[in-house]
């Protein structure tokens, strides 16, 4: 019974989230929409979405639909206390947190694709589990030509 005990709450200590998870924070703050698919939260720690690109709207690009992709992140996660979710790598090579982000419940990760302000971008071993579900998203939002679908001759994140 001892053994069983000391297991469990070893396990619960594994899995609280209250303080953050082994890849980082797993609730935060958004100060800073960077672009379509990366923020900067309140500890400076940036995060890059994953399972999806949008159209480029940083360091001189403006691709078609980039700075639309960036205003809709910046609705719906600047200034929020977004909770993170993260997957089986943490990093990417640039350093920055590869997650999932909610508001109220909602993943903005899969939004963006569903609005047709991202594409799908899959990088093994992250959402292995989810690739069918973001690509029925995108083939939704492309054939009801929505967002960049509808807009852009060039779809630059596809």
């Amino acid at each position: 019974m001892r053994i069983a005990f000391a297991g469990l709450l070893l396990l619960t200590t594994a899995c609280d989230t209250s303080e953050g998870s082994t890849c980082g924070p797993t609730q935060a703050v958004v100060t800073r929409v960077v672009d379509g698919d990366t923020v900067e939260l309140d500890d400076g720690s940036r995060v890059r979405y994953l399972m999806i690109d949008t159209p480029e709207s940083t360091q001189g690009k403006d691709d078609c639909f980039g700075t639309e992709s960036t205003e809709l992140n910046r609705m719906l996660v600047e200034g929020k206390t977004v909770t993170l979710r993260y997957d089986e790598e943490c990093t990417d090579r640039y350093d920055r947190l590869l997650a999932y982000i909610e508001v109220d419940g909602r993943e903005i990760n899969s939004l963006m694709v569903e609005r047709g302000a991202a594409c799908v971008l899959h990088i093994p071993p992250n959402g292995v589990d989810r690739v069918d579900e973001f690509e029925a998203l995108e083939d939704d939002a492309r054939d009801a030509m929505v967002g960049v679908w509808g807009a852009c001759e060039d779809v630059t994140c596809d």
